[in-house]
This record gives structure tokens, C-alpha cells and sequence, in this order.
């Protein structure tokens, strides 16, 4: 018997060795290999040896130092666009996922009706954001006689319906992609429809619903940016690289740049810490 314990705990501690081998492994190849690769391009460009590689100058293509230096200095003007990009972002993600959500839910109760829903939501988005933004722009002109609350509306529109899709049809496979027998083994118990939609398919779509907000989430940043290049209220991080590209101000347009990027960088890695927590509490379940 002793014997079977500590061939059994002898296992435990080699699968758990190779556990963390898996991890290691994991974070060298996600997270170092592409900061070196960042490095590398940062060195490249503060030296100049990228402009000679493009054939491009220091005043379309400032030094990383000019663009930090700007960013420092004019803190205070980037925080306040900053804020209104990240609720427009957030408020159409927030939109879009609970619309697309709820598109999934009719798709999976109403199959007949599901499948055409669906794809009209996709045709949907595939239209050009630049071409959805003027016309919400003009639609949301009567919603108020604030411009800035107009103006946001519009572009909440605009970021929800880039979101709702990839939101929809993600979560409805995690509605009808069920685990074998799963179904009708619960029905054997004699469990209702609305058991086992409270109970099996809205618990099996989260992994799906993580999986849309792993796309919703970029291109909310994405879409929110360019819906702000035609609003018509001026704020906004993607307003200041376009008034800043048409002056010539060519540094400050950068340092936008560099913003945008943070921003949709930090919202990824907070999608990514609250998927792991979920993750973390459903194996402890």
C-alpha cells in the first residue's frame, strides 16, 4: 500500500514538473520573443538604421525619444482624449457583446430564425467602418443638442456593430457545440429546456464568450479610432493623429500613435487577467 502512495505522489511531482516546463516554455515563446523583437525595433529606429532602411526621415518618422518627450509634455491634453477613446471603446464592446449575446441566445432557442439573424449581422459588418461612421454621424444628429453627446453615440454605434458580431457567433457555437451526451443526459433526469440552457449551454459558451473578447477587444480600440476621425465632435485619440497628420505635426501625430497602442494593449492584458481568474475559479468548482 505504501508503495502504491509513493509511486502515485512520485507521479504527481513529475506531471507537476512538466506542468511548469509547459509554462516556462509558454512564457518564452508569448511574452519574451516578441518584447526582443520590440527591442530590437525600438534600437533600430532610435538609431536610425530603420529610416535608412525605409529611405525615410526624422520629420515623418520622429526618433522614439522626440515622441516620449512630446507625450511627456503634453500629458495633460492626451489623458483627456485618452479618456474619451477608452468609453467609447468600452461602451460599444459592453453594447456589442451583450447584443451579440443576446442574437445567440435567439439563434440557439429559435433555430429556424437563428441561422439568418446570424447572417445579417455578419453582412452587417462587413461593411467599412469608414463608410458606417458618417451615416450614423447623420443619423444621431436629432438624438441631442449636445455635440459631444451626439458625438459619442454615434461612435458607440459605430464600435458596437464591429463588435456584436464576432460576439454572436462565437457564443452561439458555444450554445450547440455541447459535450457528447451531454443534452441527453440531462434529459434522462427529466431536466426542462430552461434547465439545461441555465445549466449546460450557458456555462459551456463562456470559453466561446472570452474567445469573441479576444477579438471584440482589439478592434474596439480599432473602430472606436476611426469612427473619431469623422465625428463631429473633436476629442478623442483617433481626432488628434488625424488633425495632427493634416497640420504636418507629424511628432505629435506619433505620440497618438504610441497612445493608441497602449491603450489597446492594456485593455488585452486585463481581458487576459480576468479570463485567467475565471479559469482559475471554475478548476477550483
Amino acid at each position: 500500500m505504501n508503495i502504491k502512495v509513493r509511486i502515485s505522489g512520485q507521479k504527481g511531482v513529475a506531471m507537476q514538473k512538466k506542468r511548469k516546463m509547459r509554462i516556462n516554455k509558454e512564457t518564452i515563446t508569448t511574452v519574451l520573443y516578441p518584447l526582443l523583437f520590440g527591442i530590437l525595433i525600438l534600437v533600430l529606429w532610435q538609431t536610425q538604421i530603420l529610416h535608412s532602411i525605409m529611405g525615410t526621415d526624422t520629420f515623418t518618422l520622429p526618433l522614439p525619444g522626440r515622441i516620449i518627450g512630446i507625450i511627456k509634455d503634453n500629458m495633460g491634453g492626451i489623458i483627456d482624449n485618452v479618456k474619451a477613446t477608452v468609453i467609447v471603446a468600452l461602451g460599444g464592446l459592453i453594447l456589442g457583446s451583450l447584443f451579440g449575446y443576446g442574437l445567440a441566445v435567439l439563434a440557439a432557442v429559435f433555430p429556424r430564425w437563428g441561422a439568418g439573424g446570424l447572417s445579417i449581422a455578419s453582412a452587417i459588418s462587413a461593411i467599412p467602418i469608414i463608410a458606417i461612421a458618417p451615416i450614423l454621424n447623420n443619423l444621431t444628429k436629432d438624438f441631442s443638442s449636445d455635440p459631444n453627446t451626439r458625438s459619442m453615440l454615434a461612435k458607440m454605434l459605430v464600435v458596437m456593430i464591429t463588435c456584436t458580431v464576432s460576439m454572436s457567433i462565437n457564443a452561439y457555437r458555444g450554445f450547440i457545440e455541447l459535450k457528447p451526451f451531454s443534452e441527453d443526459l440531462l434529459k434522462s433526469y427529466a431536466a426542462g429546456k430552461l434547465t439545461i440552457f441555465l445549466k449546460l449551454m450557458i456555462p459551456n459558451s463562456i470559453p466561446y464568450v472570452f474567445t469573441a473578447l479576444r477579438v471584440s477587444v482589439p478592434g474596439c480600440v480599432i473602430s472606436a479610432l476611426v469612427s473619431e476621425y469623422f465625428a463631429e465632435y473633436i476629442i478623442g485619440v483617433g481626432r488628434q493623429i488625424r488633425e495632427n497628420i493634416v497640420l504636418a505635426q507629424y511628432s505629435t501625430a506619433w505620440a497618438y500613435i504610441v497612445v493608441a497602442c497602449v491603450i489597446g494593449i492594456c485593455m488585452f492584458v486585463l481581458l487576459l487577467l480576468a479570463e485567467g481568474m475565471l479559469k482559475r475559479k471554475r478548476h477550483k468548482l
